[in-house]
């Protein structure tokens, strides 16, 4: 069979999906790199690759469907449609699911993470790669917080997005839908978390980067917790957002 040669019209298009726009109204998002694009191959559907002829020919295990396969001449073209500041030697357009609309139930038993606002993905990136060591394969975001599929979330999550799901809705609904759940809420005010007890599972609230969470949601806060510093009298004004969820999961996940 024939390959293909990438074409300039549609290294526009995939240069295009670095904008949530443009992800929003093709369906479509990128991957970028060996083990991202190996990761994400088998759970998301795959429109088509890109490599160079060499990088092809040495990794065939990748390309069972060779009709999907683009090829680039060298990297320079790589560069033009990649988000990273080096460009890696494969590239992948995957589809994205349709969004979970369903009435969720939660199950009390279970730790779920609610995302109030994050910004950074770099941040919402680790936080699901995070999730994924922690086993926590559900996360709850405001309709504010930074697009799953941008490619710097993508990346950052080194593949752990095939197996955490992130729902986008409104929280405050989501909580008010399933009544009686405990409520953890990250508030420089709250319990020291030494104090808490771990095996009372809930919903765990992290805010966003600089104003944390919004006031709609404190007051649904049942139990406030909080990291204490070490040094009382000298420390940062807060924790950033990833670090304070692995320490979060760290300790209600033992």
């Amino acid at each position: 069979m024939e390959l293909k040669w990438l074409s300039n019209n549609k290294a526009k298009e995939i240069k295009s999906l670095h904008i949530k726009k443009y992800r929003e109204e093709s369906g479509l998002f990128i991957a970028e790199g060996r083990k991202c694009v190996a990761d994400l191959l088998g759970a998301f559907h795959l429109e088509f690759i890109i490599s160079s002829e060499r990088w092809f020919k040495e990794n065939k295990e990748f390309f069972k469907w060779p009709e999907k396969v683009l090829l680039v001449k060298d990297k320079s073209e790589l560069k033009r449609i990649s988000a990273l500041t080096s460009p890696p030697e494969v590239i992948a357009v995957f589809r994205i699911p349709l969004p979970d609309i369903s009435e969720k139930k939660l199950n009390r038993e279970k730790t779920y993470l609610f995302l109030d606002d994050i910004q950074d993905p770099g941040n919402l990136g680790t936080i699901i790669r995070t999730c994924d060591w922690f086993g926590v394969y559900e996360i709850y975001a405001s309709e504010g917080t930074v697009d799953v599929f941008n490619p710097k979330v993508v990346q950052s999550t080194m593949g752990s997005l095939c197996r955490v799901k992130v729902i986008y809705m409104n929280l405050e609904d989501m909580i008010s839908k399933n009544p009686g759940l405990r409520i953890y809420g990250t508030l420089l005010t709250g319990t020291p978390i030494k104090d808490c007890n771990p095996k009372e599972k809930g919903v765990i609230i992290m805010g966003n980067e600089g104003k944390g969470i919004s006031d709609t949601l404190k007051q649904l806060i049942t139990i406030p917790v909080t990291i204490p510093p070490v040094n009382k009298e000298n420390h940062p004004d807060s924790l950033n957002v990833a670090i304070a969820t692995a320490i979060f999961l760290s300790y209600f996940q033992q």
